[in-house]
């Protein structure tokens, strides 16, 4: 029988060998994929690049640590022989019982109230634990920073070893920031100000003895790889975004972090892009879908009201010959466009948050339009990226005070990991056919509000078709009500004919 051996290099990789060298052909195949969208880079359409992503590298026998799991069910599906090395069996799991007690040991505050885990963030915690690697799918809303939270404390009270925590933006590692040190605080056991560190532009990377580090990929990808020596464990935060090439430099150069936590809302549906980040953390976890924690309470109840904007046929024919970025150019600027979308913002009653996608030529016009149409002192706030991290933070515990404020914010800034409790709108106004940017945004909206009122979800779209021809966008629209019917959610179409 042919056999394939399987060697541990460090905690990032493994060599896989065989004396059949057909046998590493195939396995070579198997884990061999187009990247998403490869028939449009630029390699591939000079013929630099085939678009192949081969995540097994046929000369030095590497492949990354975390499929390791799918390089068995390789063989076993061939009937393959396989010989591990000791290193990959040794590991003694803790029991879930055991990671329980420790859950239960800890006083978990959420404001000036003491929580409780809930069953499935305790299971969560709880597998990624004891299976030491883990890609946690888990939505929006669900509390995904406790899980972490409790992992991360469980590491620190059994190994001697630092985490490293990975956010894609600034915000987000003052938010996370701020979410342990409120789950702390009455926690005489952690100090969350001298036990975690933060690095983002202009924060000291080495002079430090935190043993928790916050930090985006930007700036950690800059650090010399002796660097993340230190790390037992790595959290990849918002982790669809780990298929990033910076982010596998990071997690490659985490060669002592035995526990690898990825933890994100949802996938992009890329086989390319999910092997990925299972080769950086490990198989997938799923934990509940977004429909069963709006069933049970947990998350607001959602409305989405899919609103097409019909136009003339004069601007119809004109955008029908049009590319998509020119398409995208005439949608942010067109007046009656922008119009409409300013005063469905301030029709609302309670806090509103607008989403946009370019910055000068859509965020700022729409931000002043919105201004010049209020006739009260309605809080109007903006943010892209040039609103810095800690002015960010502070609009956002604003909203959640406020009871009929409008944030015009960039996608960027305001889609990922931003949490606000006290939202009860949410408009895109601008066009996006990205199953993990939708879900993202109207997450925003999920966590229940003071008063429970439901969460409605404004999804803006437009028809330029013309003849036979759909126009981008349109086609991007319907793909995002294909997702809404996925995920159960309650949606109806609207037609609006605009001058």
């Amino acid at each position: 029988m042919s056999q394939l051996r399987i060697h541990k290099i460090d905690e990032s990789s493994l060599r896989v060998v065989s004396d059949d060298s057909g046998i590493l052909m195939e396995l070579s195949e198997h884990f061999t994929f187009y990247a998403e969208g490869y028939k449009f880079m630029p390699a591939v359409r000079n013929k630099m690049w085939d678009g192949k992503v081969r995540l097994y590298d046929s000369r030095t026998g590497k492949l990354p640590y975390g499929l390791l799991f799918e390089v068995l069910k390789f063989a076993n599906a061939r009937q393959y022989s396989v010989a591990l090395d000791e290193a990959l069996t040794s590991r003694v799991p803790p029991t879930v019982e055991e990671l329980n007690a420790f859950a239960a040991g800890l006083k978990i505050m959420g404001g000036d109230k003491e929580i409780t885990p809930r069953d499935y963030q305790l299971n969560a915690y709880s597998h990624a634990c004891s299976e030491g690697r883990s890609l946690i799918i888990s939505p929006t809303g669900s509390g995904k920073s406790l899980i972490i939270y409790l992992a991360v404390r469980w590491f620190l009270e059994h190994y001697d070893d630092s985490v490293l925590i990975v956010v894609p933006t600034t915000s987000l590692v003052e938010q996370m920031t701020k979410d342990f040190a409120d789950y702390s605080s009455e926690d005489e056991g952690f100090d969350a100000e001298s036990e975690i560190h933060k690095i983002y532009s202009g924060k000291e990377k080495h002079d430090f003895n935190s043993r928790i580090v916050i930090t985006t990929w930007q700036s950690a990808v800059t650090c010399e790889k002796s660097w993340f020596r230190r790390y037992g464990m790595v959290v990849g935060d918002e982790a669809h975004l780990f298929k990033a090439k910076s982010l596998n430099t990071i997690m490659a150069a985490c060669v002592n972090a035995s526990y690898r936590i990825g933890t994100t809302g949802t996938l992009d549906g890329s086989t390319c892009n999910e092997r990925v980040l299972i080769g950086n953390f490990g198989p997938v976890h799923k934990v509940i879908s977004t429909k069963e924690l709006i069933d049970n309470n947990t998350l607001a109840d959602l409305k989405v009201k899919c609103i097409v904007l019909k136009h003339n046929d004069e601007l119809k024919k004109s955008v029908s010959k049009m590319d998509y970025k020119s398409e995208i150019d005439v949608i942010a600027g067109l007046p009656s466009r922008n119009n409409f979308i300013a005063k469905l913002a301030l029709d609302q009653t309670g806090n509103t948050l607008v989403l946009f996608n370019l910055v000068e030529k859509h965020g700022k016009p729409l931000y002043a339009l919105i201004n010049s149409f209020s006739l009260d002192d309605r809080k109007i706030f903006y943010v892209s990226g040039e609103v810095n991290a800690s002015d960010r933070e502070e609009i956002r515990e604003i909203t959640e005070k406020e009871k009929n404020a409008i944030i015009v914010a960039s996608v960027g800034t305001f889609s990922t990991g931003i949490n606000i409790k006290n939202l009860h709108q949410i408009i895109f106004a601008s066009p996006t056919k990205s199953q993990i940017r939708v879900l993202q945004s109207i997450g925003r909206g999920l966590r229940k509000s003071d008063n429970g009122s439901r969460t409605t979800v404004y999804d803006i779209s437009d028809d330029f078709s013309w003849k036979k021809k759909k126009n981008y966008t349109m086609q991007h629209a319907i793909d995002r009500v294909k997702i809404y019917a996925k995920e159960q959610f309650d949606y109806k179409l609207y037609e609006i004919k605009l001058p």
